[in-house]
């Protein structure tokens, strides 16, 4: 089993390897804001370079609401500059007391969060403060608790109340990041697949819809369809076409993912330009009839040239 671990500006990745780190983990959990004020300056970038490799990420936000709308703002603020990453998972990280009613200072930040549209919600509470502010914690969806024990890097003390993730260190070593890292382990019952959404993928795809998988990136899905990233990007509204992520339904363009059969025939078109195995096709290819011999996601094999031709390019 991988790594889980949290990210945050303070990791800069001028200096991170995320093809080696990336190998390593199950999730990741990134900073957003912290507060309303303060934009981490890279938290874009660490969710980008990790879905880019397959790792499922999370964000979290760090609290700091000073009253009941003041909370509902750093919600609003919290969405917004995430809402496009999708993330498996939302967290408030609650480390310092910003009001004197936190419990319900905390409870309006989730139920501004949820009506805004978030689905998974969880809470961060210092291990310190669990008891003194007595948050509702029956509202969110998994519990975030830190305790560090000897802090070197394994886990050492489990934490004295309930939760579904426990931060066990924050001096935690990893290849491909030559500083320390936050390092999380899963507690209680909820299965790995709760918190990236794997469990949501299906093994099976519709003729025209492709669920991405672990390692996946928009430029291969591209080529195995042999179609365009501006394409894919436009027909599925995505405005970053570094940041897709793991369970994701990709829609195909129909032309093509077309459905052949063996012994059918068909017309190479005028407007194919090349083979799928790459050299040209000449025009006199063009406009005649050919026998389809195999089948292939993209592609069919035309029995009398014995050549693989593109699905698109053919009709």
């Amino acid at each position: 089993m991988g790594h889980i671990i949290d990210l945050s500006h303070h990791q800069d990745p001028s200096l991170i390897d995320y093809d080696k780190l990336a190998k390593q983990l199950d999730w990741a959990i990134i900073r957003t804001q912290y507060g309303s004020r303060t934009i981490d300056r890279h938290y874009k970038t660490h969710h980008t370079e990790l879905r880019k490799r397959g790792v499922p990420t999370a964000a979290y936000a760090w609290v700091r609401g000073v009253s009941i709308s003041d909370m509902q703002v750093e919600a609003e603020d919290f969405y917004n500059r995430t809402k496009d990453i999708k993330p498996t998972f939302w967290f408030l990280d609650v480390e310092e007391k910003s009001m004197k009613d936190m419990r319900n200072g905390v409870s309006a930040y989730v139920k501004k969060l949820r009506e805004l549209g978030a689905k998974k919600i969880g809470i961060y509470i210092a291990h310190h403060l669990y008891k003194k502010f007595n948050l509702n914690l029956d509202e969110a969806d998994a519990v975030w608790i830190p305790r560090y024990g000897a802090n070197n890097g394994e886990p050492d003390l489990k934490p004295d109340y309930p939760c579904d993730l426990h931060q066990y260190t924050s001096k935690g070593r990893l290849d491909g990041y030559n500083g320390n890292l936050d390092l999380n382990q899963l507690m209680g019952t909820k299965p790995l697949s709760f918190f990236t959404g794997l469990e949501e993928v299906k093994v099976e795809t519709s003729k025209n819809e492709y669920v991405v998988k672990k390692g996946d990136t928009l430029i291969h899905i591209a080529k195995q369809f042999n179609t365009t990233v501006n394409e894919l990007a436009k027909l599925n509204n995505i405005k970053n076409v570094n940041l897709i992520y793991v369970g994701q339904k990709i829609k195909i363009p129909m032309e093509s993912n077309k459905e052949f059969k063996v012994g059918q025939k068909v017309t190479v078109k005028q407007s194919a330009q090349k083979y799928a195995t790459g050299e040209k096709i000449p025009g006199w290819v063009k406009g005649r009839k050919y026998t389809i011999q195999q089948v292939k996601s993209n592609r069919v094999l035309l029995k009398e040239i014995v050549s693989w031709v593109y699905k698109k390019d053919v009709e």
